[in-house]
């Protein structure tokens, strides 16, 4: 061996070692074993999952109101880049996924976003065979829909506990990332109950470092039992493209949100019957409290879940069912993840005082509808259908703080009662409007007060 061969061998072996690590660290490591067995690959775990999952293609004709301005929007459905679409209609595809989860009933679990508009839905198994399928019901809220077809030999997915999940944990990805076809990535669980990756929904997400692209929303993340623990929805990237930061619905939410729809026809969502706000540390010494933050009770309903608990306005709230409130969105979103009539422990603080009690959720008297479903101007509100107070008009239930709907001056228990002009009953009349105007101008009663705002 030559003296120069001597004096570089040592770099190239760090180099090369170096390199491997690098090649390590890009993807998540084999677990050692599964079920207690040694383990060499994957396949097996895979070769049992992957049946369940389907490939969804979804065909819709849009008619926009809006252009197609939405970078995010025009990804998602195939369009051209630039231009307005005016008040023309286009008939546009696009492809998710979506995870078999009764093989008998044929009902399939995937994503609101992916199925929630769609004129015409179909699904492909994993040996090619293609089906109709129908929708059964969606939530817009958590980003969860269910569909149904008529088949024979499906395959289901086992729903496992997505509440034991640790982070840590290895999991797998299946989905049709950019319409490939089944397409299976690894990884690990990031982080659990991630919010305020939206705004207006409610969220307990399960993060992950698997490989999530679109086309995978709506398929399924699985643990090492091959049990679903989360059906894949979001992404958080600058391209598009996955950068190691994905989301999933746990099948806790999915599944109750699931067992809603089947039983009911509808979401029975929870309601403590609260207005709310956040507090800092330095308001709630102002109210002569010694806490950091919470969520304060500004209102109160009539007959409310809340008013039978014995809560009071002026009571800050920082814990339901033994989980940390921070502020007025997360306790919007802890409530809002619950089936109506469920009991939940609630801590608050009164007076320096922290106390405690129990709750029996109501529920809503009508369905409420997000704001950002019917004018991009009001995202961040939920309408009632009805308004609760029995007077003629569209009742805004709630308003989230830093929100376009609360920057444009929209409050909690607004009733419009005219949009541009013409006199609004319910949210039928305030829709045909809203898809003809960019501009919407609501007269607005709040209280013996009328007001007009301006929605852009």
């Amino acid at each position: 061996m030559t003296t120069k061969l001597k004096n570089t061998l040592p770099a190239l072996i760090s180099a090369m070692l170096l390199a491997l690590a690098y090649v390590q660290s890009a993807g998540a490591a084999l677990p050692q074993s599964v079920k207690g067995e040694p383990v060499t690959s994957l396949a097996p775990l895979v070769e049992e999952a992957s049946p369940a999952v389907v490939n969804i293609r979804v065909s819709q004709t849009i008619t926009n109101r809006r252009s197609f301005s939405d970078d995010a929007f025009r990804r998602f459905f195939g369009l051209p880049d630039g231009g307005s679409g005016g008040g023309s209609s286009q008939e546009v595809a696009s492809a998710g996924s979506g995870v078999i989860i009764d093989a008998k009933r044929g009902y399939i679990l995937t994503n609101h976003h992916v199925v929630g508009d769609a004129d015409k839905i179909q699904i492909t198994l994993i040996d090619g065979t293609e089906h109709d399928a129908e929708m059964v019901g969606s939530d817009p809220a958590t980003d969860i829909a269910v569909i149904k077809v008529e088949a024979e030999g499906l395959t289901e997915m086992a729903i496992g506990d997505s509440t034991s999940a640790r982070v840590g944990d290895f999991v797998i990805a299946i989905g049709n990332p950019f319409g490939l076809g089944h397409t299976v990535t690894s990884g690990i669980i990031s982080a659990l109950g991630r919010t305020g990756i939206s705004r207006d929904g409610y969220e307990d997400f399960i993060q992950t470092d698997a490989s999530i692209n679109p086309g995978n929303s709506g398929g399924a993340l699985v643990n090492m039992n091959g049990e679903l623990i989360g059906i894949n929805s979001a992404i958080i990237s600058r391209s598009g493209g996955n950068v190691g930061i994905g989301f999933a619905v746990p099948t806790e939410i999915a599944s109750s949100i699931m067992n809603q729809i089947l039983d009911f026809g509808e979401i029975r969502r929870g309601l403590l019957g609260v207005n709310i706000q956040t507090i800092d540390a330095e308001a709630a010494e102002a109210l002569g409290n010694d806490i950091d933050n919470g969520a304060l009770i500004t209102g109160i309903q009539s007959d409310s879940a809340a008013e039978l608990a014995g809560l009071q306005v002026g009571d800050i709230i920082v814990e339901v069912n033994g989980k940390k409130v921070d502020g007025g969105p997360e306790l919007r979103n802890r409530i809002g993840l619950l089936r109506s009539g469920e009991q939940v422990n609630i801590k608050y603080v009164r007076d320096n005082n922290t106390l405690s009690t129990q709750a029996e959720l109501g529920q809503a008297q009508s369905q409420m509808v997000l704001g950002e479903e019917i004018h991009p101007g009001l995202a961040g509100s939920v309408f009632a259908a009805a308004a609760t107070s029995g007077e003629s008009g569209i009742e805004i239930g709630e308003v989230l703080e830093g929100t376009p709907a609360a920057q444009r001056g929209l409050r909690t228990g607004d009733l419009i009662t005219h949009v541009n002009r013409a006199r609004v009953h319910d949210l039928q009349d305030l829709r045909e409007i809203a898809s003809r105007y960019d501009i919407l101008f609501l007269n607005v009663r709040r209280g013996d007060r009328a007001l007009m705002f301006q929605i852009r």
